[in-house]
């Protein structure tokens, strides 16, 4: 696609630098038939005054697309239009000297439109040579811009890399510890947790922050570590997990509910023995998917003591760096319960 775009924009050059030529060319043929020079005598003048011209804004046209005057030193880009342009004048009028010979009267007409044609030729030079800047000068800005671009998008996808890397490790540690946990006493259990860690673990390597999942999907994903968890906590954890039928199909970044429920884990049941209900509603709520995650907790700890803290600011950050905004995550608490509120724009 680069290369037809490309091509597209040399080809329409190329026809709008031909057709330029032409009217050109056929400006000065009217001018000079009307001051009384011959049709073949202005045709020849016109044709190689206009292509000689051309040839010296080319020069100027390369030269610019390679070097470029800075602003206090444009008298010297004036300096070079005006010695091309009595280069143009020295050359042209030795070549329709030695091509018209027989109009008597054409030397004595071509020394007199000296003046003009120095003057007409220089301000057709500068005003190419301010067009030619102003383009360049624009072409740089778009590239120095599309590399900010994409260097911008390379931090972004590293980051978000990063983000997932730790994730991983992260819950897969605390489920190592609790297998280690259950090897003694539940052996059955934990060979069961290996499996469901198993299965947990595929999904996840399956799936990159540029493809993102259906809210069905993530939730059959986030089923999979919720049994991990009761097996760990037993019957103290119990989930409520409901949605509306229209949001089943939005989109989402997968992977994203698992710290956040996560982190309700912790809140709710580290320091307390009773039983623990972690809800999830999901709603559709204009261009956006809204998904609230509710646990309760005991306002004596408002820190959880085992963990690195890395659930919600992992989230956060990941939504900001996937859709450019920092109020698609909010956190609030009312009556001991903590309340997570994720916002997840939709394209379509």
């Amino acid at each position: 696609m680069p290369q037809e775009s490309s091509l597209l924009t040399l080809n329409k050059f190329i026809w709008v630098f031909f057709r330029s030529l032409l009217t050109c060319i056929l400006l000065q043929f009217a001018i000079l038939f009307w001051y009384g020079l011959s049709i073949e005598t202005s045709l020849i003048d016109s044709t190689v005054s206009i292509l000689l011209l051309s040839a010296a804004c080319y020069l100027i046209v390369n030269n610019l697309k390679y070097y470029r005057p800075e602003k206090n030193r444009y008298l010297f880009m004036l300096t070079g239009c005006i010695i091309l342009v009595a280069l143009w004048l020295f050359v042209n009028n030795w070549i329709l000297n030695s091509i018209i010979t027989t109009d008597l009267h054409y030397s004595n007409f071509l020394y007199k439109s000296i003046p003009i044609r120095f003057f007409m030729g220089l301000l057709i030079t500068i005003l190419i040579a301010i067009m030619s800047i102003l383009w360049y000068t624009q072409q740089d800005q778009k590239e120095t811009e599309q590399r900010k671009a994409d260097a911008e998008k390379l931090a972004r996808d590293a980051e978000l890399y990063n983000l997932r890397q730790q994730l991983q490790p992260h819950f897969l540690f605390n489920s190592l510890n609790s297998i280690t946990a259950l090897i003694g006493n539940r052996p059955e259990e934990a060979r069961k947790m290996i499996h469901q860690l198993s299965d947990f673990l595929r999904g996840t390597l399956k799936k990159e922050d540029q493809q993102p999942v259906s809210l069905d999907e993530e939730l059959q994903q986030l089923q999979l570590y919720l049994d991990i968890e009761k097996v760990r906590f037993g019957h103290r954890l119990s989930t409520e997990i409901s949605f509306t039928e229209k949001c089943k199909l939005k989109l989402l970044p997968p992977m994203l509910l698992q710290p956040i429920v996560e982190n309700a884990i912790k809140f709710g049941l580290y320091d307390t023995t009773g039983i623990v209900t972690i809800s999830i509603f999901a709603e559709c709520v204009e261009n956006e998917l809204h998904i609230t995650v509710q646990n309760p907790y005991d306002p004596d700890t408002t820190r959880p003591k085992h963990g690195t803290g890395f659930g919600l600011s992992g989230v956060k950050r990941r939504l900001y760096l996937l859709f450019g905004r920092i109020n698609l995550l909010k956190t609030s608490s009312d009556s001991h319960i903590f309340t997570t509120t994720i916002k997840i724009p939709q394209l379509d």
